[in-house]
C-alpha cells in the first residue's frame, strides 16, 4: 500500500536526519547508554539542525510549521537507528503545546526564543509518588504571597524525564482545594525556573528502558514563583492537561509503531545473516512465519498511527481516538518487539544488539502517558459504556 502521509519535505528532512544520526549519535549513543543520559551540549546540536523550532512561529526563530509530521520523521529514524534523543522529545512534544497554548504575548517572547536554540530545556512535572495516573489526586501547592507577587511552591514530583538537563519546568500544583462535586478544581500550571532557590533535583533515577534520557525526582521547598510566570489561569489546570493529552498519547503510539517496524528491520538482517544447522535462520519456515505476522501488525499499527497523525494536525483528534490508538500500537509493539527478539536467540539478550535495547525501551510505552488499564477505561466511557 502506498503512504501518503508524508510528502518530499519531509523525506528530505528525513535524509539530513538520517546522516545526522549516523554522524553525531550512533559512533557515541553506547557512552551515552553507560552515563545514563546524553549530554547536554547534545541539545545544542539539535538546536542547530532546526527540531526545536519546526513548530514554532518564525517572530522566535522557528519555521512557522504547524504540523507533527516532521516529529513523526524523527520517532521513525530514531527507532530506525536504534537510539534516543535523550530528554529532547518532552521538550517539545510536552512543553511546546502548553506554551504555544497557554502563554501570553509576553510570556512567549521570554519563552520561545530560548526555547528554540536549547538556551532553556522544558520537562513537565505532573506525577507524584503514590498518586500515578490519578492526577487529581496531587498533593503539590502554590500559594499566592500576601503582597501579590509570586506564588510559594511546595512538594514534589517523581518520574520526570528531562528533569535532570532542564531549566525550565512546567508544574502542576494546586492554587486552591478540590471540591465535594469536582476533584479536579485547583490545578494550576507554572513555568517554574530550575534555577530558583528551593528548587532541588533528587535522584536521577535508574530505570529499565530509556536509558539515555534523564528521568529525575524533583523537590520544591518555599520555591518563589513570580505570577508572571503562571501559565494560562488559575485553577483550570486539568483542563489544559486533558487537552494536550491527545498530542501526548499520539506520540507515544506512534513511537511504539515505529519501535515495532525497527524491530521487524533489526530482526530481518539478523536471521540473514545468522547461521544454525548449516543454513540461514531466514530459511526455516518458521522464521518465515514469524516475520511475515510481524510484518502484518506492524502495517496495522503504521494505518492506525497515520490516520492519528492526519486527525492531530486537522486538530481533529479526540481523547478517545489518542487512548485507542496508544493502546492499539503499544500493544502490538510489545508482541512485534517479543518475538523478534526472540528470533535473535541468545543474543537478543545482550544490550550489544539493538533489540535488546529496544525491548526495554518499549516496556514503558503501556505505562506513561496513561496506562493501558486507563486508555480502555476512556475508550469504553467513549461507547457509552
Amino acid at each position: 500500500m502506498r503512504r501518503t502521509v508524508f510528502n518530499e519535505d519531509h523525506e528530505a528532512f528525513r535524509e539530513t536526519l538520517r546522516a545526522f544520526i549516523e554522524a553525531e549519535v550512533v559512533p557515541v549513543y553506547d557512552e551515552w547508554f553507560a552515563a545514563g543520559q546524553a549530554p547536554r551540549e547534545f541539545y545544542y546540536k539539535l538546536a542547530e539542525l532546526g527540531l526545536f523550532g519546526i513548530n514554532v512561529a518564525e517572530e522566535f526563530g522557528g519555521a512557522g510549521i504547524d504540523s507533527y509530521k516532521f516529529e513523526a520523521v524523527m520517532y521513525e529514524e530514531t527507532a530506525r537507528a536504534g537510539v534516543h534523543f535523550g530528554g529532547s522529545g518532552v521538550h517539545v512534544l510536552l512543553g511546546l503545546p502548553y506554551i504555544k497554548m497557554l502563554a501570553t504575548d509576553e510570556q512567549k517572547k521570554r519563552f520561545l526564543p530560548k526555547f528554540v536554540s536549547a538556551e532553556e530545556m522544558w520537562a513537565l512535572a505532573m506525577t507524584e509518588p503514590g498518586t500515578g495516573s490519578d492526577l487529581a489526586g496531587m498533593k503539590t501547592t502554590a500559594k499566592l504571597s500576601e503582597d501579590g507577587t509570586h506564588y510559594v511552591l511546595n512538594g514534589s514530583k517523581t518520574f520526570i524525564t528531562g528533569g535532570v538537563h532542564a531549566d525550565r519546568v512546567i508544574v502542576c500544583a494546586r492554587t486552591s482545594a478540590p471540591t465535594a462535586e469536582d476533584r479536579r478544581h485547583g490545578i494550576s500550571l507554572f513555568a517554574v525556573d530550575t534555577r530558583s532557590e528551593g528548587y532541588s533535583i533528587g535522584r536521577k533515577l535508574d530505570k529499565l528502558g530509556l536509558r539515555t534520557s534523564d528521568t529525575a525526582e524533583l523537590a520544591f521547598v518555599d520555591v518563589k514563583v513570580p505570577v508572571e510566570d503562571l501559565l494560562g489561569e488559575e485553577n483550570k489546570g486539568f483542563s489544559y492537561l486533558g487537552h494536550n493529552l491527545a498530542s501526548e498519547r499520539w506520540g507515544i503510539a506512534f513511537g511504539a509503531y515505529a519501535q515495532a517496524k525497527a524491530a521487524v528491520r533489526f530482526a530481518k538482517q539478523y536471521v540473514q545473516e545468522r547461521t544454525v544447522f548449516g543454513k540461514q535462520v531466514a530459511h526455516f519456515q518458521n522464521t518465515k512465519f514469524e516475520l511475515a505476522a510481524c510484518q502484518a501488525e506492524v502495517d496495522a499499527a503504521e494505518a492506525v498511527a497515520d490516520r492519528a497523525l492526519e486527525a492531530l494536525d486537522a486538530g481533529e483528534l479526540t481523547p478517545a481516538e489518542a487512548a485507542s490508538a496508544k493502546l492499539f500500537c503499544t500493544e502490538v509493539a510489545h508482541r512485534v518487539i517479543d518475538r523478534c527478539l526472540q528470533l535473535h536467540g541468545g543474543y537478543g539478550f545482550m544490550n550489544e544488539y539493538p533489540i535488546a535495547r529496544l525491548y526495554a525501551d518499549n516496556r514503558v510505552n503501556r505505562i506513561y502517558g496513561g496506562t493501558s488499564e486507563i486508555m480502555k477505561t476512556i475508550i469504553a466511557k467513549d461507547m457509552g459504556l
